[in-house]
């Protein structure tokens, strides 16, 4: 349990060849185009190399007293022709990375959401939606970009170096010797430049999460801060995140500006001691010009090798938090021999059961209760007293750690989550509405529904009666959450969402909570409706809304502590019995 946790905030650490294996998989079906654009980076590199010694050829040649204008016309020709050939290259090294770039991404975030997708509830718990967001939108991003741009052009950096490298030992051994040395001190400086950027972007991987989270957070509940003029409290805790991201940016970017001048100023160094030698050692104006140019070739690409050491670990972070969260295993899944159930009768069972959401405290002990085929089952008991965990628990949300839940005589761990969620309708208080349209809401997007089903079952649960006066009726938008409808005018949608499923199984979460007399009455008359269509378990605290009930179970503090009808526990005079005088008389 602890490892999941922290894999949901990303704290485990992957090793980078680890890192490599199992994100190369992505690249794996573009491999041939990796290759291709590979094999332009050498001959890119090839070429950048070849350009400057045919550039000392022409500066030597019109420094010599006789210039032969034919050696100068072919040198200017090869030059110009060499120069378009490698741009040409370039354009097409591009434009495949990026397209290869474009579909990893696309892959990457389909899987990543499908893997969200399959999570526990309690998993979404530990992990903020602003930090899955980030997530899925800005590491699959930066993962990409490790392939197709950074460690491509890491390659290209290399050979450059080692090309350049090279023939500026043919041409000055001596002088190539005193750059290595200048090299050497910039390759170390880098190191602890790696290693510091290194811990900085880790830390800011993690203060990016909790900003886009506190930002998210306070997006929501916006209404919330405005009504109990929380505004300046908002406002400061969301500046005090702001803050500690943007300081640990100042100490990335003075960590980044210090390394690009002190190499700037190495290959400064270098060209003088160029200029020092050129004479003592008789190099031609020609060649010192190639000289110089190769020196910032060479520098430049090792600058650019810490630079993109730099993108390349924040890459590789962001791999890492990825990662975690892919390796994160939800808690509730199939068996292998899981059985697919088209159809229940609608029996439900629970036999001692046991659950606790932290595997200390105890919020159901020993529940016992069946409910046959067709009957209305309430619940009844105080806030915490474990109602709404018994639904979370039958639909397979959460596991108990002792006891049995069937349905139909079948334990539920023996079948398909998919099959008993399609068999179970849940209305809850706390309706979810997506934007669309009231249609796309009623239909969750599944397009096997006809208009006439949806107005039928608009119908049933009496959603006609504010859905014909809107002025687009089932096209009419719906904003972020509903919030353009009332309580009760989205009760009705989400039972107009649950009779079109046709479920067998149908819990209701004290939907009739917080709404006006007027609207109660036509969610009663919906209710009385859909109880006929399967078993119904209810969650009630209004206990005029479960009167009728087949039976009826009182909890507290996770135990079943009387059940029987509504006249059965009035005759008790015992827990019901003082709920009901306190809602009545």
């Amino acid at each position: 349990m602890e490892d999941n946790k922290s894999k949901l905030i990303g704290d485990v650490k992957i090793p980078f060849r680890v890192i490599l294996k199992r994100t190369f998989k992505y690249l794996k079906p573009h491999k041939w185009r990796m290759i291709f654009s590979l094999l332009l980076v050498v001959i890119s590199v090839g070429l950048d190399i070849v350009v400057p010694l045919i550039y000392r050829d022409i500066v030597d040649n019109l420094n010599s007293v006789n210039i032969i204008l034919k050696l100068l016309f072919g040198g200017v020709a090869v030059y110009l022709t060499c120069v378009i050939i490698s741009q040409g290259i370039r354009f097409f090294e591009t434009k495949i990375l990026q397209k290869v770039g474009n579909n990893v991404v696309y892959q990457m975030r389909v899987e990543v959401f499908e893997h969200i997708e399959k999570m526990s509830l309690d998993q979404f718990e530990v992990m903020p939606v602003g930090s899955l967001v980030t997530r899925v939108c800005n590491y699959t991003s930066q993962l990409s970009d490790l392939y197709t741009n950074q460690l491509t052009n890491l390659l290209r950096n290399i050979l450059t170096v080692v090309g350049v490298y090279a023939v500026m030992l043919f041409i000055s051994p001596l002088l190539a010797l005193i750059i290595l040395g200048i090299a050497i001190v910039v390759l170390i400086a880098s190191y602890f430049f790696r290693k510091r950027i290194s811990r900085l972007h880790r830390l800011e991987k993690g203060y990016l999460s909790d900003l886009n989270t506190t930002l998210s957070e306070d997006l929501n509940g916006m209404k919330i801060i405005q009504l109990f003029n929380r505004e300046d409290s908002a406002r400061e805790g969301f500046k005090k995140r702001n803050t500690t991201y943007r300081n640990n940016r100042f100490k990335i970017m003075a960590t980044y500006t210090f390394h690009r001048p002190f190499v700037i100023l190495c290959q400064y160094i270098g060209t003088a001691i160029l200029f020092f030698f050129s004479a003592k050692l008789a190099l031609t104006a020609g060649t010192v010009v190639v000289f110089a140019w190769f020196l910032e070739k060479f520098f430049e690409p090792v600058q650019s090798i810490a630079d993109q050491l730099m993108h390349i670990e924040r890459a590789l972070t962001s791999s890492e938090r990825l990662l975690n969260l892919m390796d994160v295993q939800p808690k509730v899944v199939d068996k292998e021999d899981a059985k697919e159930i088209k159809h229940f009768s609608g029996k439900i069972e629970f036999r001692n059961v046991w659950f606790s959401y932290d595997d200390k405290n105890w919020v159901l002990k020993d529940v016992n209760f069946v409910v046959e085929p067709g009957q209305t089952f309430a619940l009844v008991g105080a806030t915490g007293a474990g109602k709404t965990t018994i639904f979370s628990l039958l639909t397979k949300a959460y596991k108990p750690q002792k006891g049995q839940i069937l349905i139909d005589d079948v334990d539920i761990n023996d079948i398909k989550v998919s099959s008993i969620r399609a068999a179970i309708g849940q209305m809850l208080q706390d309706v979810y509405l997506f934007s669309g349209t009231i249609k796309s809401n009623i239909t969750l997007s599944d397009d096997k529904y006809s208009d006439a089903e949806i107005e039928a079952a608009c119908e049933y649960v009496n959603a006609d009666y504010f859905i014909d006066k809107l002025p687009n009726k089932l096209e009419e938008k719906v904003v972020e959450r509903g919030e353009n409808f009332s309580q009760g005018q989205r009760q009705l949608l989400s039972f107009a969402r649950t009779v079109l499923a046709k479920p067998q199984i149908l819990l209701l979460d004290e939907a009739t909570a917080n709404i006006d007399t007027e609207t109660e009455a036509i969610i009663q008359d919906s209710l009385s409706k859909m109880s006929t269509l399967g078993t119904m378990l209810v969650v009630a605290h209004r206990l005029s809304t479960i009167q009728k009930a087949d039976q009826i179970i009182c909890l507290q503090n996770g135990e079943v502590i009387e059940r029987g009808t509504h006249n059965e526990l009035l005759k008790n005079k015992n827990y019901y019995w003082r709920l009901y005088q306190l809602q009545f008389k």
